[in-house]
């Protein structure tokens, strides 16, 4: 395989431009969550004054009015009529749009890093623990933007969710970090582009997965006993249990496929379907942990902190495959560390 290395060096400007705007964006997200102030019902947003004979939700035409998606912004004060006679944006709001430009921006860059380092190593970019971490993160971003796109009003969870990104990126680029370079003779395999890629697919929307199920626990904790007031800001504790759900299951059929495929290329490979490598072994218990979660959230006994707390474990576990076994651990797996 050739190398291009100068590429593959404009590849890591391009990923540490992606991390300077990641952090730009969990600093706007940050405003906006210190701007907003508790979350109240729905019905709080209906306008305080209705002209008479008109009903509420209606304008002068008889055209319904747009209540705003996000309950915490009909606290913000009122400014002066912006055009066409609409009332300015909240200032949490002016922010936190801000917040989401530049996270598209920088996903944008991130995407860019990852296609670059491709084509410099002419491989897919995802051969050693530097790489690895940049594409999960990439999808944990990606998954975080498309459930925003369906939910703009979950926009106030934008920093929480940067901000593990942001240390992982920051790890990757400094501790984990490797100048482009082939994979070893063992990796050199179509089973890179598959079996890693639904590794790197899976594992990126359940980091998401696990800030939704951490930020349910937190909301959860202050619902019951109000002693955590930020975390009243944060969506109700069912949205967040149910998009931790969602995105669990989801990512849980190709979490399995990686599994699979992995074991099919270790038989190709060291002539075995399964030895009980380290990696192996932790992989097979955060599928038990993902797949005891998912069945815990459908049986209603378990729905609520039980559930999400098991769904905080299989995250930690997948913290604990990724960087411990890779790192500290040796095994046949060993490879995909550092260098």
């Amino acid at each position: 395989m050739n190398v291009d290395a100068p590429l593959g060096d404009f590849g890591d400007v391009l990923f540490y431009s992606a991390l300077a705007v990641y952090v730009l964006a969990m600093l706007l997200h940050a405003v906006e969550h210190g701007l907003l102030r508790r979350a109240e019902p729905a019905t709080a947003a209906v306008p305080a004054a209705v002209p008479a004979g008109v009903a509420a939700g209606a304008d002068d035409s008889g055209a319904t009015a747009v209540v705003p998606d996000d309950p915490a912004l009909a606290d913000e004060p009122a400014g002066p009529a912006g055009p066409v006679g609409r009332p300015p944006r909240p200032a949490s709001e002016r922010f936190g749009r801000m917040g989401v430009s530049l996270t598209v921006l920088g996903a944008a860059l991130h995407l860019s890093m990852l296609v670059v380092r491709g084509f410099a190593a002419d491989r897919p970019p995802w051969g050693n623990m530097y790489e690895f971490v940049a594409a999960v993160t990439l999808v944990g971003v990606l998954a975080w933007l498309v459930v925003l796109f369906r939910r703009p009003e979950l926009r106030r969870l934008g920093v929480f969710v940067l901000l593990p990104v942001i240390v992982l990126m920051m790890l990757g680029g400094t501790v984990l970090y490797t100048q482009t370079a082939p994979v070893v003779p063992a990796l050199h395999s179509y089973w890179l582009a598959i079996h890693v890629t639904a590794a790197v697919i899976s594992s990126g929307i359940l980091l998401f997965a696990g800030v939704a199920s951490v930020l349910y626990l937190l909301r959860s904790v202050h619902d019951a006993n109000g002693r955590m007031a930020w975390t009243a800001k944060l969506p109700e504790a069912t949205v967040l249990d149910r998009v931790a759900y969602r995105a669990t299951a989801v990512a849980f059929p190709i979490w399995t496929f990686a599994v699979i495929a992995g074991a099919i290329w270790a038989e190709a490979a060291w002539g075995r379907y399964w030895g009980w490598d380290p990696k192996e072994t932790t992989a097979f218990i955060a599928w038990v942990i993902y797949a005891g979660y998912l069945h815990a959230r459908s049986t209603a006994g378990w729905r609520g902190r039980k559930a999400a707390a098991v769904n905080v474990v299989g995250f930690l576990v997948m913290v604990f495959n990724l960087f411990f076994v890779n790192l500290v651990v040796t095994g046949l797996h060993s490879y995909a560390g550092v260098g």
